[in-house]
């Protein structure tokens, strides 16, 4: 079983790579992943996120990354604080995107919220200013 310092060694790994690829490098994401990951994203549904959908599988994870790389162009992905206790890692950070159809950009705030099963991620829920992707995202 992982303690919880090697659940964020693995997860600052993670974030180097994804945003040393601009969030190109998706496999950085699904090898952490168990295979029935659950995901929830803050703008699930909404028409201006189709990325944010809710996801129960690890290839349902890798459409919403495809949603995502077609819609959006990372700016960033910064780490910032990370909190692990038992099999919960949260970190605080920021991101930006520019919408690829309007060429606006979205600077936010980003909460992760991570479970550990094993030593695979099971449950992902990520938290963003939604008003203001949603504002990026509209022509």
């Amino acid at each position: 079983m992982a303690t919880p310092a090697q659940h964020v060694t693995l997860l600052k790994k993670a974030y180097r790579r994804w945003h040393a690829s601009k969030g190109k490098d998706t496999a950085v994401w699904l090898e952490l992943m168990a295979d029935n990951i659950r995901v929830r994203s803050l703008a699930e549904g909404k028409p201006e996120a189709a990325f944010a959908i809710a996801v129960k599988s690890r290839r349902e994870f890798q459409q919403y990354f495809d949603h995502l790389a077609r819609d959006w162009e990372m700016v960033h992905y910064t780490m910032g604080t990370f909190i692990a206790q038992g099999n919960h890692v949260a970190m605080l950070g920021s991101t930006s995107w520019t919408n690829r159809r309007t060429g606006r950009r979205v600077d936010t705030m980003k909460a992760d919220f991570w479970t550990f099963r094993r030593g695979k991620a099971v449950e992902f829920t990520e938290l963003y200013d939604t008003a203001a992707l949603i504002a990026a995202a509209t022509p």
